[in-house]
């Protein structure tokens, strides 16, 4: 197994090499990681405190892990902070984070990479934060004795570490000191397969976004553009959910105010998804000036949308019709009664459990989900209980941190 591994990296990053000539992105993904040892060295040596390394897979991992990032350093101040990522989505965004007292890209996971990291950094505790699970980068802790944890863990029955052929990839897990797992299932599921050493901590993400609520960014331009009529936010907007919302957008009176966030926000992507809606469009790239027969407003920008929330009345989250439901608790922890599509739930169990609470409305296609949006905005009642859920489900949730932070002091 372990060769078919190590030949199924190669054959990846020999891809994304090929790609890198055509593909901004897989541009980034190879050329960020030129001289990432000579630059991961120079870190180590300046540094005189112990380095506690943290990794995330991409942004959404980040913005997940970062309520414990920040306890820690508050915690332990003399310590310095390593942040990896391995996705240039979330490398480019945060490289510049102040939380970190380094960033940098996560090297190839090969044998010799990870031995050549682990020697060069000698991170003291180590967090990988959900998901990514490494084998050569995680063994080299390992065998090193230095403290790994996982961060806000989530299992379900079909991943691979539940078969009966997945042996090598329980052998993963078992590199690991402690899991910290979101829910009652994920812990079972550990147990179920010999892993003891995990405890329930729920959720980070719902301490982000409590943290998110509290200082919100604002935006003017935004709050003005809103005036007194209602706002409906469509969050990582995908074409396949457009399809799903484009009837309601159109059919809906001029008391309705839109904003939609694409997930990609290139210029052939927001072009795309602008393609079948009737009424004015403003995209916000063009201008704060946000003209005044403006019922659209396109937000082609990355980071606001977590803040542009408090705008809303109700929301729909895209994803769920492509690569997974995005992140629904931003729109939730301000109030907004949230809809998204119906596939992979499994996968983010908040989507579940919110719509089992009156909060989330999963549909399946644009005839329902044109019902449920048109409900939310034109039921005040419906509307103002729904908001209600979300907000009590955020405060019921959240304390996350607190519980892996009581965990790693009383482990000091």
């Amino acid at each position: 197994m372990i060769l078919i591994y190590n030949l199924g990296v190669r054959l990846y990053f020999l891809l994304i090499s090929v790609s890198a000539l055509f593909n901004k992105k897989a541009r980034q993904f190879t050329s960020g990681r030129k001289g990432v040892f000579d630059k991961l060295k120079a870190f180590s040596e300046s540094s005189h405190s112990p380095i506690v390394w943290f990794h995330a897979a991409s942004l959404g991992e980040f913005e997940q892990g970062l309520p414990v990032i920040e306890a820690y350093k508050a915690a332990f101040p003399e310590e310095q902070i390593l942040v990896t990522f391995f996705s240039p989505s979330g490398y480019e965004l945060r490289k510049d984070h102040p939380v970190a007292d380094f960033t940098s890209y996560l090297p190839v996971d090969t044998r010799a990479n990870a031995k050549k990291f682990v020697e060069i950094v000698k991170p003291s505790k180590v967090f990988f934060i959900k998901y990514e699970y490494w084998f050569h980068h995680l063994k080299a802790i390992h065998q090193d004795g230095i403290p790994l944890f996982s961060i806000s863990a989530l299992f379900t029955e079909k991943h691979i570490f539940f078969k009966p052929y997945g042996g090598f990839h329980r052998e993963i897990l078992s590199f690991f000191d402690h899991t910290f797992v979101q829910n009652q299932s994920s812990l079972d599921l550990l147990q179920s397969i010999g892993i003891q050493n995990a405890s329930i901590s729920g959720d980070t993400r719902f301490d982000r976004v409590s943290q998110t609520i509290e200082k919100p960014n604002d935006y003017p331009e935004i709050e003005a553009f809103k005036g007194t009529n209602k706002v409906f936010i469509m969050g990582s907007a995908w074409p396949s959910d457009m399809q799903m919302i484009a009837d309601f957008i159109n059919n809906t009176s001029s008391r309705t105010k839109f904003i939609i966030a694409p997930h990609l926000v290139d210029d052939s992507n927001v072009k795309k998804i602008s393609i079948g809606l009737q009424k004015q469009i403003h995209r916000y790239s063009q201008g704060k000036q946000i003209p005044e027969q403006t019922e659209v407003l396109i937000l082609d920008t990355i980071g606001m949308l977590s803040s542009v929330y408090q705008y809303g009345d109700f929301a729909y989250i895209g994803g769920a019709f492509g690569d997974g439901l995005h992140n629904i608790l931003e729109a939730v922890a301000f109030g907004l009664p949230v809809v998204y599509g119906n596939k992979g739930l499994e996968k983010f169990p908040e989507s579940i459990e919110l719509e089992s609470l009156g909060g989330g409305f999963s549909i399946s296609n644009a005839s329902q989900a044109s019902e449920v949006l048109n409900r939310l905005n034109n039921n005040e009642d419906f509307r103002r209980n729904a908001s209600q859920v979300c907000k009590d489900y955020i405060s019921t949730n959240k304390g996350a941190t607190d519980r892996i932070m009581k965990y790693l002091k009383s482990n000091k």
